[in-house]
């Protein structure tokens, strides 16, 4: 580990205990991650992937190794660090502005009520959603409820930004727009980004290095590749390069053949 080191994985590993005895999840994951960047995790279910983002987000504890964040382990979850899941996990009896307020409040309780105000509204006007700040979660989209979630997050200034299969719910146009403001934000306030997805593309398009982890179980980090497309990026100017095949090819043959293991 160097002094600029940002976020550190260093031999990490996750057992849990079973009837017939112990499970390894994760076995001897080594990752280094640079202050700001935006890092996909791709690999088959049940690899692990949301077992490391719990051990960085701070809901789980390795077994053996460290993770370390800033020079310091990771003991429990903090403002620091903010996760937005799949399944949005808004409050429904509270407003889209109510829903983003609650963490800024939780985070800076004794910031003047206006000044709470104004961040809240800079981050819901930052997704889209000026027009639905007095709406319940039942009275929008699914695409909205995930604007709502990742301006939430966002809301609070964490350094490390953590994406559970955020758009894996929503439809292929939902889904393209909400990757495209997710690029924007990111730009804008470049926190450091772990997101999950088991598309290809999607990672090629948002990420500066894709982690491709092995099978499940005691799986690990098979490969991490660098992205090698500049910013900003354009999605169809990408798809038209022989070189995205080339790397996305590169890629499925990871998942597929190189690396995959059987689960026995």
């Amino acid at each position: 580990m160097t002094t600029t080191d940002f976020l550190v994985l260093d031999r990490a590993s996750k057992v849990y205990p079973t009837p017939t005895g112990e499970y390894i999840v994760l076995d001897n994951v080594n990752l280094t991650v640079q202050k700001g960047e935006f890092i996909c995790i791709i690999g088959h279910s049940g690899c692990g992937k949301s077992t490391l983002l719990n051990m960085v987000s701070g809901f789980s504890q390795p077994s053996s190794g460290t993770v370390m964040l800033n020079g310091k382990p990771i003991g429990k979850p903090g403002p620091d660090r903010m996760v937005v899941f799949q399944g949005y996990a808004l409050l429904p009896w509270l407003s889209v502005y109510e829903n983003v307020y609650l963490a800024v409040n939780a985070v800076n309780p004794d910031m003047a009520k206006n000044a709470k105000d104004d961040i809240v509204h800079s981050h819901l006007a930052m997704v889209g959603l000026t027009e639905a700040v007095d709406k319940l979660p039942g009275q929008i989209s699914g695409g909205m409820k995930q604007r709502v979630a990742i301006a939430r997050a966002l809301s609070i200034r964490p350094e490390v930004l953590i994406l559970d299969e955020p758009f894996g719910a929503l439809d292929a146009i939902t889904k393209e727009e909400l990757q495209e403001e997710l690029l924007k934000i990111w730009n804008q306030n470049r926190c450091t980004v772990l997101m999950i997805t088991h598309d290809i593309d999607e990672a090629l398009f948002l990420a500066d290095k894709l982690v491709m982890m092995t099978n499940g179980p005691a799986a690990n980090i098979g490969e991490v590749l660098t992205i090698p497309f500049s910013r900003p990026r354009d999605r169809s100017r990408m798809m038209e390069m022989p070189e995205y095949y080339q790397v996305r090819n590169y890629a499925l043959d990871f998942l597929y053949n190189r690396y995959a293991h059987d689960d026995e």
